[in-house]
């Protein structure tokens, strides 16, 4: 089923779209549907990422709160190497850009007014740093032998975690540290701090070796790799 384009929906993109000499800033995308359920927008702008962008892969999730709605459409992976600013920016503007063809937005901020059926967001997440570091080459792989669900079920209280690698500057490393509670989330460590579990993807476990990765922009290769030390 096509959408049919809605009545003063935009030829043209969120991004070509100029405020006009009094500041109103008016656009209507060509797949806007009014009172679309915010379920049913976030699976069509999720449809036509994927088949937009070709080899690129996305992450949907969406928030409410008390001044509207919102989608947000996470990066993970692409074939395109987006290391340098200028790439971070052109590339989070095309995406928006499709997004944006599913809704409307009316702004003047001279008049201090916004209006619009959802707000958007892209972002780059650290999965694609992770995937970009894996094609490059990655210091200290570790095979997976124990997915993170596995090593949640395996790792309890009183085992140790002792950091051998680690960004450089890293106050913690070569240190060890027992771990005092694992809960959903997390594991607590001696010391009041606690090591947040990452996305399965940037998670590795041999069984005796432990790698996150935690890369950015600024160091695509970025982990932290623990030696696991069970409880007798």
């Amino acid at each position: 089923m096509t959408d049919a384009n809605a009545p003063g929906a935009s030829a043209r993109l969120y991004s070509q779209t100029d405020h006009d000499e009094r500041g109103n800033f008016h656009y209507e995308g060509d797949l806007y549907r009014a009172g679309e359920a915010l379920p049913s927008l976030a699976s069509r702008i999720d449809r036509q990422l994927a088949q937009h962008f070709t080899g690129t892969s996305f992450a949907i999730r969406t928030e409410t709160f008390a001044g509207g709605r919102k989608v947000i459409a996470e990066i993970l992976d692409t074939p395109d190497d987006l290391t340098g600013r200028e790439a971070q920016d052109a590339f989070i503007v095309e995406v928006r850009d499709q997004m944006e063809r599913f809704g409307f937005t009316r702004t003047n901020p001279l008049q201090d007014f916004w209006s619009c059926s959802f707000y958007s967001e892209a972002r780059i997440g650290q999965a694609y740093w992770a995937a970009l570091a894996k094609r490059q080459g990655i210091r200290n792989p570790v095979d997976t032998v124990l997915s993170l669900a596995a090593f949640k079920k395996r790792v309890k209280a009183g085992d140790r975690l002792k950091l051998l690698d680690a960004p450089s500057g890293h106050r913690l490393l070569g240190t060890t540290r027992d771990i005092t509670e694992v809960r959903s989330g997390d594991l607590i460590l001696e010391g009041r701090s606690y090591l947040s579990f990452p996305r399965a993807s940037a998670f590795a476990c041999d069984g005796r070796l432990i790698r996150i990765a935690i890369g950015s922009q600024y160091g695509p290769d970025d982990h932290l790799l623990y030696e696991w030390l069970r409880a007798s």
